[in-house]
């Protein structure tokens, strides 16, 4: 209608209509209006490039996008922006830090959103120390950041395991007037319960009382979890009670109840944690109906009746606790359902359930008894592997079984790995070691077995003198 009444358009004309085609993913008519505006004698200006970049981006054409950024005269700081954040979001750390860096070159700062994004692509990456640098040059050049670029560096030096570094940063915060937030703590906190450094990640909980930072139901539950699996669930049960005391208690959420479970499970406390199953029953009441229901029929041997309870409360979302995982674990192995064992003691490790040596174990007995050896030594591999901690009753099954086929070499060696392990071999590990031998066995294996109890010897002796130390 423009063109009919002779009115001809400017760049801000041009500029509405590339938006509109742009936001409908209309590119290709973008780039026809782009060569039109070329054609009449309008000179596109950088807004309107921009635009056909962002479009481009948006759909995931990086490359076409670096390619008409070439076409430009007077490319922008929010040309930069949009290619750095989109190699970015493709995660081309590469093509990001040479766009920033011909950013830079020009005088441009890049936006928060942009250095942002590079943040957490360098500290992906295990470049934290980059990524620090690269916050102080931001910042040299008069540019801005805020508590999440920060954040984003503390996480990413926490994952290295500097959570030191993380707490010098938290200060620099402070002291450049970026005031840290509940998030910042929340990340200092968990870098410290990765350490096994628990009660730093306490002082770190009380510093958020201390600097007016409100505790929330995240910062709860990480702690919660953390002192629990950590072998404090004492702790873990004081901070639970001020979660409950708070304003906004568990918000409806099980999770830091099933961590208080998971805890009192891993210190062998599983009348405790059946005792506080039950109490839950007044704030959760089906998913604990479900899960004391699979617990009965465990304990009255009906597989088929707990294995049906259990799907269903899987399937409702509940998430079962780490007693009803081992349980059931233990009824299926006495069952000889191996395979059914072995998927939950998959899906109770995913939940970060660690299995005690009473639980895994069960299912190492079971292999054993249908002469799956081999299986049973890879799933102990495997546990220890994942920092299960095994006992004397995960090796005797397996000796057993070694004996009985006639490989003492295999089943010696494994004697050994117990004493390495710091697992003094008991009675009936030494009855099952010898079970079975003839004299005329016992004869040939003597120099193995004397090279066995010496070895032993020799490694009980080091741990006691280390303990009298």
């Amino acid at each position: 209608m423009m063109t009919t009444c002779g009115v001809k358009g400017d760049q801000y004309t041009y500029g509405i209509l590339m938006k509109g085609l742009c936001l409908t993913n209309r590119i290709g008519d973008g780039f026809k209006l782009l060569q039109t505006m070329k054609t009449r004698g309008i000179m596109p200006n950088v807004v309107v490039y921009n635009t056909l970049l962002h479009g481009l981006c948006k759909n995931g054409k990086v490359g076409r996008a670096r390619s008409l950024m070439n076409e430009m005269a007077e490319p922008n700081g929010v040309t930069f922006n949009i290619l750095v954040s989109a190699y970015c979001h493709e995660e081309n750390l590469i093509q990001a830090l040479v766009m920033l860096e011909k950013s830079f070159d020009l005088g441009f700062v890049p936006d928060l959103i942009t250095v942002t994004s590079v943040l957490k692509v360098l500290c992906k990456e295990g470049r934290a120390l980059e990524g620090r640098e690269l916050l102080e040059r931001v910042e040299d050049m008069g540019g801005k950041v805020d508590a999440v670029a920060y954040n984003t560096i503390i996480e990413g030096f926490c994952r290295l395991g500097k959570v030191k570094i993380g707490c010098c940063l938290l200060k620099d915060m402070e002291r450049k007037g970026c005031l840290p937030n509940v998030d910042t703590y929340n990340v200092l906190i968990s870098g410290y319960l990765d350490l096994g450094m628990l009660d730093s990640a306490l002082d770190m909980f009380n510093d958020m009382k201390t600097d007016g930072v409100i505790w929330t139901f995240a910062t709860y539950d990480l702690l919660i979890r953390g002192l629990c699996a950590g072998g404090r669930t004492n702790d873990g049960l004081m901070v639970l009670e001020l979660m409950e005391e708070s304003k906004g208690g568990a918000q409806g959420h099980v999770s830091p109840y099933n961590s208080v479970i998971y805890g009192l499970y891993k210190e062998h406390r599983l009348d405790e944690a059946h005792e506080f199953l039950i109490n839950m029953g007044k704030l959760f009441s089906r998913g604990v109906n479900r899960s004391l229901m699979i617990l009965s029929f465990c304990g009255d041997s009906r597989v088929e009746d707990a294995k049906r309870v259990f799907d269903q409360l899987v399937s409702e979302g509940g998430a079962p606790c780490a007693i009803v995982y081992a349980c059931l674990i233990q009824l299926f192995s006495q069952e000889g359902l191996v395979r059914e064992a072995f998927e939950l003691l998959n899906g109770m490790i995913d939940r970060g359930y660690f299995p005690i040596a009473l639980t895994f174990n069960a299912v190492i007995t079971a292999l054993c008894r249908r002469g799956r050896v081999s299986s049973a030594m890879k799933l102990l591999e495997d546990i220890i592997g994942r920092g299960c901690l095994p006992d004397t009753e995960s090796y005797l099954p397996l000796i057993s079984c070694l004996t009985r086929e006639g490989d003492f070499s295999r089943a010696a060696s494994l004697v050994g790995l117990m004493a390495e392990k710091g697992i003094v071999p008991d009675l009936r590990t030494w009855n099952a070691l010898l079970h079975g031998l003839s004299p005329e066995q016992v004869s040939a294996e003597g120099r193995n077995i004397c090279s066995v109890v010496n070895g032993l010897k020799q490694i009980v002796n080091t741990q006691i003198s280390m303990d009298d130390e």
